[in-house]
């Protein structure tokens, strides 16, 4: 159980001490890259499947 207290100890100590947070700035830059880079791939796999999707129509309908 001590040990676990000691690692408990250390671990709060790293993170309040040792890691060097991003500042409120920078969390919302990332998080509108993160957002914006998800709404682009999500379009992307929408055109590829509405594409395939009249593709296979196409296809289907010819035979």
């Amino acid at each position: 159980m001590k040990k676990f207290i000691n690692y408990l100890k250390e671990t709060y100590t790293e993170l309040v001490h040792k890691v060097s947070w991003p500042t409120w700035a920078d969390l919302q830059g990332s998080s509108v890259l993160v957002l914006v880079a998800s709404l682009i791939i999500a379009l992307i796999v929408f055109a590829m499947d509405f594409s395939f999707d009249n593709l296979f129509k196409f296809i289907y309908k010819i035979f």
